[in-house]
């Protein structure tokens, strides 16, 4: 018989507290959680050097980036989002507006355009991540499928990788094991948390 994994099982345990405070969110937090965000995101240095950004749509509770997404595209960003494969892993095609989107499996939006391959998220100059939290060394909790684990892996070292957040997700430690990648900032609709995560495992 094997073990229970005791790190899993912290990892589902928070995570389960936080999607349960996210669903307290009404309408009026999430379009102003949106807006806050688009304004963070937009005055990060990386962001604003950037000619290629990494992104994704949000669902649900998520933290929204449907403001974001325009408001970089209106700059000429060019923006990539991803199509989940299957197995879980990424693939990438750019972002064309709203109408470009299209629903998709596990109630996700997913661009329509010309498929870029899983290694399309190497040409981003920033990535842009979904997190139900991040802690202040930098290690990442995400949804629990592992596809950001996957897609991470093929990020070029160097590239800013920022996790966005609600308030209060930001938090002390999260549970990680050695291969868990870590991100370079955590952002909030209020604030951007800049992480020194030199210590962690090295991207190539």
């Amino acid at each position: 018989m094997t073990s229970p994994d005791p790190v899993a099982a912290s990892k589902t345990a928070l995570r389960d507290h936080l999607v349960t405070q996210r669903r307290r969110l009404g309408p009026a937090d999430l379009r102003a959680a949106a807006e806050g965000l688009r304004t963070q995101v937009l005055a990060l240095d990386a962001v604003r050097q950037a000619a290629t950004v990494a992104a994704y749509v949000s669902v649900g509770h998520e933290p929204g980036t449907g403001l974001l997404l325009d408001a970089l595209r209106e700059r000429g960003v060019r923006v990539l989002l991803p199509v989940v494969l299957r197995g879980l892993d990424l693939d990438w095609a750019a972002y064309g507006g709203a109408a470009s989107l299209a629903p998709a499996r596990r109630g996700l939006l997913e661009p329509t355009g010309t498929r870029l391959g899983r290694d399309g998220i190497a040409a981003a100059d920033v990535v842009l991540v979904p997190a139900t939290a991040v802690d202040t060394s930098g290690h990442r909790l995400g949804q629990g499928g592992g596809c950001y684990d996957r897609a991470l892996a093929r990020v070029p070292r160097g590239t800013p990788v920022v996790a966005l957040l609600h308030e209060d997700e930001v938090v002390e430690q999260v549970p990680h094991a050695p291969h868990d990648l870590p991100v370079s900032a955590a952002v909030t609709p209020s604030r951007t948390v800049v992480i020194d995560a030199a210590a962690g495992p090295a991207r190539r």
